[in-house]
């Protein structure tokens, strides 16, 4: 019987990577987002390789995440996997100078809207014995870096979630596993910005950072590993990169 994998985030960078590679493996994919014609577009692309079907919601609104898990026909609800990738970073800036509806972008999407894909899916899991859930971390949940506490902070809860999630769960046969990617090239930095190209795309200049598919294959490996194997925690870095903000560019 095939898996099934409720991703959210799924239409871009390491969502959709994830859900590129699962499809790979024959795991029928639930793909959730924000934007529907991006929703469509992926879906199209995977549908000839797993079932698929999609879930219009951000994660940030507790009424229409509740509404949407709860919507999904009883042959959908049989979820084996939970990716928690949807997140952002909004804007860089000190405590006493940084930006209140940012820090509101980045709680609630990073934090706020997890815990709520996870409540919704967690019983699911419950009911049928098993589960595996991965929540997209990042170093920033790991090393504090000037201008960015609040993101950092949003990830580092995100780290503590996760080991929560596991003390919890473990006992009722569902594993855990946390990622934290260093520099992705992704969507991140734009959104970060703004939408000021130039600036994002200096993040990456003069080094090889990593590909979304670098962290879709991380994940692969640890929902595929033997029952006798939780993978607690993963840390990618980019080649160049030694610690969060540490990037040796040519």
């Amino acid at each position: 019987m095939s898996r099934i994998a409720l991703i959210t985030g799924a239409t871009s960078g390491i969502g959709k990577a994830t859900a590129e590679a699962f499809a790979g493996a024959g795991i029928d994919l639930i793909l959730c987002g924000r934007r529907q014609e991006r929703l469509d577009e992926v879906s199209k692309g995977l549908s000839s390789k797993v079932k698929v079907t999609t879930l219009l919601f951000d994660v940030r609104d507790k009424g229409a995440v509740m509404a949407m898990v709860g919507s999904l026909p009883d042959e959908w609800k049989n979820i084996d996997i939970l990716v928690n990738n949807a997140g952002n970073a909004h804007g860089l800036g000190t405590i006493d100078e940084g930006d209140t509806d940012d820090w509101d972008a980045m709680i609630d999407g990073n934090v706020k809207g997890l815990l709520y894909v996870s409540k919704a899916v967690i019983p699911l899991m419950l009911e049928i014995g098993k589960g595996h859930i991965v929540n997209i971390s990042s170093i920033a949940g790991k090393q504090t870096y000037v201008n960015g506490a609040v993101y950092c902070a949003s990830k580092a809860a995100v780290e503590v979630l996760s080991e929560g999630m596991r003390l919890e769960l473990t006992q009722h046969g569902i594993k855990v596993t946390n990622v934290a990617p260093g520099a992705v090239e992704t969507e991140f930095s734009l959104v970060r910005f703004k939408g000021d190209e130039d600036r994002a795309e200096k993040v990456y200049q003069g080094f090889e950072p990593l590909k979304p598919e670098d962290i879709a294959d991380a994940i692969l490996y640890a929902i595929n590993a033997p029952a006798r194997v939780t993978v607690a925690d993963i840390t990618l870095l980019a080649g160049a990169q030694s610690a969060a903000t540490t990037i040796y560019r040519k």
